[in-house]
This record gives C-alpha cells, structure tokens and sequence, in this order.
C-alpha cells in the first residue's frame, strides 16, 4: 500500500525525507499534549538505533516555532526532527481523529475524552499510570509521575506549548515509509493517551526495522 498522498507531498518539501530512505513520521497533537511529551520521550532513547537502522525521523506537531524550541529542550527530541504548523492542515488531510466535538467549544470535548467520553483507553491507561504495569516494568505510580512532571512544565508554560486551544482535542498517527513511499506500518490515536497501539511497549512496532536491511552497512 502506497503512504497517503498528502503525506507524500509534505515530505517532498522536506530535505532528507524524500523517497530513497525508510521514514518514520509522527503526526502529534499540540505539543503541551500528554501523547506529545510522552511519545517523543518515548523516542529519544531509541534514536541511536534509528540512526543504526537509517530510518529517518521526523515530527509534525500542532503549535509554533518557540513552542517547538521548549519541548524538544524539555523531552530531549531532536528540533531540527521536529516542525510545526499552526493548524492541523495535515492531520485533517490523512483523516486523524479530531477529537470530541461538542457544543461549547474545545474545551468541554476535551474534558470529556479525558473522562473516556470519545477518547476509548484513556482511563484504561490513566490507572495503569497509577498501579504500574509489570509488563512494562513499571512501579506503581512511576509513569503517574512521569505525567504530572509534564503536566507541570506545560501549564507553566501553557501559551508557549499551546498558542490557540481550538485544537487541544486532535489526536495525531504514525507513520512508517519504505523506500519506495510504501507503507509498512500506520496508526491512528484514538484518544488521549492512545498514541500508540501497545502503550506499555509504545515502540514495539519498530522492532522489525530496527536492525539494517540486507546489504545495508
């Protein structure tokens, strides 16, 4: 299956995310999001076996240049990997979840998903952050405190992550290219903390591609 088409076209404007290379492509939501911080924190640790395995990396986030600056000095993310748009044209072009739309405006769906309302999984993985995951190695409470430090550092700063609210519901996707701009693995996030589909391995779908290619150095 062939990457959508208005991906294609974004990454053709971009140096080194041309055809020719495998590309893994993040679509997030507002940088001050939860699935945001934690996806690209997430990342920085396996970024030296991205780079082993030449799949380029980059990000699209929902924000503006100052807000991009802080994440990435917050998270560790790389911020020549990482661009932002002030509208979610892209995320609306590859059909991404827009979030709960109720009357009110973004706030109220926002509320609401974080009450599990539109959002399926996210008081599912709201708990897990609370009771810790053996699977995932991880002690009660210690992603719970994960969440509230990045809680912390975007309400301190909430403007700069978040310019305009009229986007806080849009959830963002992932996408990993082949060579050829065929697509060898996607997702879509259902809702707030649902950026991956195996949230306590957020990166398990890299493994197969994580090792060069044959032929490959």
């Amino acid at each position: 299956m062939q990457a959508p088409e208005p991906l294609l076209q974004r990454l053709a404007s971009v140096p080194g995310m041309e055809a020719g290379r495998r590309r893994l492509v993040l679509l997030l939501p507002q940088l001050g999001d939860f699935d945001s911080l934690e996806y690209a924190q997430a990342l920085v640790p396996a970024l030296p076996q991205l780079a082993a395995a030449q799949v380029e990396l980059l990000a699209i986030g929902i924000g503006n240049p100052a807000g991009a600056d802080r994440f990435c000095r917050f998270t560790g993310f790389p911020r020549e990997r990482l661009l932002v748009d002030g509208e979610p044209s892209l995320h609306r072009a590859l059909g991404l979840y827009a979030g709960l739309q109720v009357p009110g405006g973004a706030w109220p769906g926002l509320l609401l998903m974080c009450a599990g309302i539109g959002s399926p999984g996210t008081l599912a993985e709201v708990l897990r952050g609370y009771s810790g995951d053996r699977t995932a190695a991880l002690r009660p409470f210690e992603l719970a405190t994960v969440r509230l430090r990045n809680m912390v550092e975007v309400l301190g700063a909430w403007r700069t992550y978040v310019p305009t609210d009229d986007h806080i519901t849009q959830r963002g996707g992932t996408y990993l290219l082949e060579s050829d701009d065929s697509l060898l693995y996607s997702y879509r996030d259902p809702g707030i903390l649902g950026f991956s589909a195996t949230m306590a391995e957020p990166l398990s779908f890299l493994t197969p591609y994580l090792s060069p290619s044959p032929g490959q150095p």
